[in-house]
Protein backbone atom coordinates (compact mmCIF):
# COMPACT_ATOMS: atom_id res chain seq x y z
CA UNK A 1 0.00 0.00 0.00
CA UNK A 2 1.27 3.48 -0.58
CA UNK A 3 0.21 6.69 1.02
CA UNK A 4 -1.94 7.82 -2.25
CA UNK A 5 -3.86 4.74 -1.93
CA UNK A 6 -4.10 5.30 2.25
CA UNK A 7 -5.93 8.92 1.69
CA UNK A 8 -8.31 7.23 -0.76
CA UNK A 9 -9.25 5.17 1.47
CA UNK A 10 -9.16 6.88 5.04
CA UNK A 11 -9.13 10.86 3.52
CA UNK A 12 -12.45 11.55 4.55
CA UNK A 13 -12.60 10.32 7.85
CA UNK A 14 -11.22 12.37 10.91
CA UNK A 15 -9.42 9.40 12.69
CA UNK A 16 -9.38 5.71 11.53
CA UNK A 17 -8.35 2.60 12.55
CA UNK A 18 -5.95 -0.09 11.57
CA UNK A 19 -8.69 -2.80 11.13
CA UNK A 20 -9.94 -0.19 8.17
CA UNK A 21 -6.98 -1.07 6.29
CA UNK A 22 -7.02 -4.98 6.58
CA UNK A 23 -9.94 -5.83 4.81
CA UNK A 24 -9.46 -8.58 1.89
CA UNK A 25 -5.91 -10.27 0.93
CA UNK A 26 -3.68 -8.19 2.26
CA UNK A 27 -0.57 -8.59 4.59
CA UNK A 28 -1.10 -7.49 8.04
CA UNK A 29 2.62 -6.74 9.08
CA UNK A 30 3.00 -4.89 6.19
CA UNK A 31 0.39 -2.28 6.42
CA UNK A 32 1.37 -1.92 10.51
CA UNK A 33 5.05 -1.07 8.89
CA UNK A 34 4.11 1.30 6.44
CA UNK A 35 1.51 3.12 8.64
CA UNK A 36 4.52 3.34 11.34
CA UNK A 37 7.12 4.38 8.71
CA UNK A 38 4.15 7.25 8.17
CA UNK A 39 4.33 8.39 11.74
CA UNK A 40 7.83 8.60 12.07
CA UNK A 41 7.61 10.81 8.39
CA UNK A 42 4.74 12.89 10.01
CA UNK A 43 2.43 11.81 7.54
CA UNK A 44 0.19 10.43 10.21
CA UNK A 45 -0.35 11.04 13.84
CA UNK A 46 -0.63 7.66 16.25
CA UNK A 47 -3.31 8.62 18.93
CA UNK A 48 -2.80 5.12 20.54
CA UNK A 49 -2.16 1.21 19.35
CA UNK A 50 -4.05 1.09 16.21
CA UNK A 51 -5.78 4.49 15.68
CA UNK A 52 -4.60 6.97 13.69
CA UNK A 53 -5.46 10.79 12.24
CA UNK A 54 -3.89 12.13 8.80
CA UNK A 55 -1.50 14.72 10.32
CA UNK A 56 -2.22 18.38 8.20
CA UNK A 57 -1.80 19.34 5.27
CA UNK A 58 -3.00 15.61 4.43
CA UNK A 59 -6.36 15.65 6.55
CA UNK A 60 -9.74 17.18 4.78
CA UNK A 61 -11.33 17.27 8.38
CA UNK A 62 -9.60 18.54 11.79
CA UNK A 63 -10.68 16.02 14.44
CA UNK A 64 -12.74 17.67 17.03
CA UNK A 65 -10.98 16.52 20.56
CA UNK A 66 -14.38 15.01 21.59
CA UNK A 67 -14.41 12.92 18.85
CA UNK A 68 -11.08 11.68 19.39
CA UNK A 69 -11.89 10.93 23.05
CA UNK A 70 -14.88 9.11 21.71
CA UNK A 71 -12.80 6.71 19.64
CA UNK A 72 -9.74 6.58 22.13
CA UNK A 73 -12.30 4.58 24.31
CA UNK A 74 -14.94 2.56 23.13
CA UNK A 75 -18.50 2.94 25.58
CA UNK A 76 -17.26 6.29 27.25
CA UNK A 77 -18.62 9.90 26.95
CA UNK A 78 -16.78 13.21 27.16
CA UNK A 79 -17.67 14.81 30.60
CA UNK A 80 -16.50 17.11 33.96
CA UNK A 81 -14.91 19.84 33.10
CA UNK A 82 -14.49 19.39 29.23
CA UNK A 83 -18.17 18.95 29.01
CA UNK A 84 -18.96 21.68 31.28
CA UNK A 85 -16.37 24.35 29.56
CA UNK A 86 -18.33 23.54 26.35
CA UNK A 87 -21.55 24.22 27.42
CA UNK A 88 -19.98 27.61 28.71
CA UNK A 89 -21.07 26.47 32.75
CA UNK A 90 -17.54 27.12 33.82
CA UNK A 91 -15.18 29.89 32.78
CA UNK A 92 -12.13 27.77 32.34
CA UNK A 93 -10.10 26.89 29.14
CA UNK A 94 -9.87 23.08 29.82
CA UNK A 95 -6.36 21.97 28.53
CA UNK A 96 -7.23 18.20 28.55
CA UNK A 97 -10.46 16.32 27.58
CA UNK A 98 -12.38 14.36 30.26
CA UNK A 99 -14.37 11.37 29.47
CA UNK A 100 -16.09 8.57 31.81
CA UNK A 101 -15.99 4.75 31.01
CA UNK A 102 -17.45 2.38 32.50
CA UNK A 103 -14.20 0.20 31.85
CA UNK A 104 -10.67 1.23 33.51
CA UNK A 105 -9.44 4.65 34.18
CA UNK A 106 -6.71 5.82 31.38
CA UNK A 107 -4.90 9.01 30.45
CA UNK A 108 -3.36 8.95 27.15
CA UNK A 109 -1.19 12.17 25.75
CA UNK A 110 -0.99 12.74 22.16
CA UNK A 111 0.31 15.48 19.74
CA UNK A 112 -3.64 16.17 19.35
CA UNK A 113 -4.18 16.61 22.66
CA UNK A 114 -4.11 14.68 26.57
CA UNK A 115 -7.12 12.43 27.27
CA UNK A 116 -8.39 11.30 30.27
CA UNK A 117 -11.14 8.88 31.19
CA UNK A 118 -12.15 8.62 34.43
CA UNK A 119 -14.21 5.16 36.21
CA UNK A 120 -18.39 5.10 36.88
CA UNK A 121 -20.43 2.07 37.71
CA UNK A 122 -22.23 0.99 35.33
CA UNK A 123 -25.60 1.77 36.70
CA UNK A 124 -24.22 5.30 36.96
CA UNK A 125 -23.88 5.31 33.23
CA UNK A 126 -26.43 7.92 31.91
CA UNK A 127 -27.63 10.76 31.16
CA UNK A 128 -25.39 11.75 27.60
CA UNK A 129 -26.24 12.53 23.91
CA UNK A 130 -24.92 12.25 21.09
CA UNK A 131 -23.67 15.60 19.91
CA UNK A 132 -23.37 17.31 16.35
CA UNK A 133 -19.93 18.93 16.22
CA UNK A 134 -20.28 20.15 12.44
CA UNK A 135 -17.89 19.19 9.87
CA UNK A 136 -19.65 15.81 9.93
CA UNK A 137 -18.40 14.75 13.18
CA UNK A 138 -20.38 13.63 16.12
CA UNK A 139 -19.50 12.82 20.07
CA UNK A 140 -20.95 11.16 22.67
CA UNK A 141 -21.06 14.11 25.56
CA UNK A 142 -22.86 14.34 29.05
CA UNK A 143 -25.88 16.33 29.62
CA UNK A 144 -24.92 19.73 31.20
CA UNK A 145 -26.99 18.13 34.64
CA UNK A 146 -25.12 14.98 34.40
CA UNK A 147 -21.53 16.62 33.71
CA UNK A 148 -21.99 18.76 36.75
CA UNK A 149 -23.25 15.33 39.00
CA UNK A 150 -20.38 13.24 37.31
CA UNK A 151 -17.85 15.88 38.96
CA UNK A 152 -19.53 16.16 42.05
CA UNK A 153 -19.27 12.14 42.26
CA UNK A 154 -15.79 11.77 41.27
CA UNK A 155 -14.39 14.66 43.34
CA UNK A 156 -13.79 14.23 47.40
CA UNK A 157 -15.48 16.23 48.71
CA UNK A 158 -17.52 17.63 45.76
CA UNK A 159 -20.79 18.50 47.46
CA UNK A 160 -18.80 20.88 49.90
CA UNK A 161 -19.99 24.67 49.37
CA UNK A 162 -16.51 26.16 49.07
CA UNK A 163 -16.27 23.54 46.16
CA UNK A 164 -19.24 24.48 44.25
CA UNK A 165 -18.22 28.57 45.14
CA UNK A 166 -15.15 27.72 43.22
CA UNK A 167 -16.04 26.32 40.50
CA UNK A 168 -17.47 29.82 39.37
CA UNK A 169 -20.22 28.44 37.94
CA UNK A 170 -22.31 30.50 35.45
CA UNK A 171 -24.75 30.61 32.87
CA UNK A 172 -26.52 28.52 34.68
CA UNK A 173 -30.22 29.25 33.62
CA UNK A 174 -29.12 26.69 30.81
CA UNK A 175 -29.59 23.69 33.61
CA UNK A 176 -32.83 21.81 33.42
CA UNK A 177 -33.14 21.61 37.15
CA UNK A 178 -35.77 19.17 37.51
CA UNK A 179 -33.47 17.02 35.50
CA UNK A 180 -30.73 17.63 37.58
CA UNK A 181 -32.78 16.79 40.78
CA UNK A 182 -33.82 12.56 39.35
CA UNK A 183 -30.33 12.64 38.06
CA UNK A 184 -28.79 13.06 41.88
CA UNK A 185 -31.82 10.78 43.01
CA UNK A 186 -30.21 7.79 40.81
CA UNK A 187 -26.66 8.01 42.46
CA UNK A 188 -28.61 7.11 45.01
CA UNK A 189 -26.11 9.06 47.65
CA UNK A 190 -26.96 11.77 50.06
CA UNK A 191 -23.95 13.67 49.17
CA UNK A 192 -25.54 13.70 45.61
CA UNK A 193 -28.82 15.18 46.66
CA UNK A 194 -26.61 17.91 48.81
CA UNK A 195 -25.07 19.37 45.78
CA UNK A 196 -28.23 18.98 43.86
CA UNK A 197 -30.11 20.92 46.16
CA UNK A 198 -26.76 23.68 46.43
CA UNK A 199 -26.88 23.81 42.68
CA UNK A 200 -30.21 24.84 42.59
CA UNK A 201 -29.89 27.41 45.39
CA UNK A 202 -26.89 28.94 43.15
CA UNK A 203 -29.17 28.93 40.08
CA UNK A 204 -31.75 31.10 41.88
CA UNK A 205 -29.29 33.47 43.40
CA UNK A 206 -27.96 33.60 39.40
CA UNK A 207 -31.34 34.19 38.16
CA UNK A 208 -32.43 37.03 40.96
CA UNK A 209 -28.97 38.55 40.35
CA UNK A 210 -29.80 38.98 36.67
CA UNK A 211 -33.07 40.35 37.20
CA UNK A 212 -31.93 43.22 39.18
CA UNK A 213 -29.45 44.68 37.20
Amino acid sequence: MNFERLLHIVGDEPVFETGLLLAGAVDSRHVRRQLSRWVRAGRLVQLRRGLYALAPPYQKVKPHPFLIANRMSRGSYVSLQSALAHYGLIPEYVPLVTSVTTGRPARWETPLGIFEFRHLKPNLFFGYHRLDLGSGQTAFVATPEKALLDLVYLTPGGDAPDYLRGLRLQNLERLDLTALRQMADRFARPKMRRAAEQIITLARVEAEEYEAI
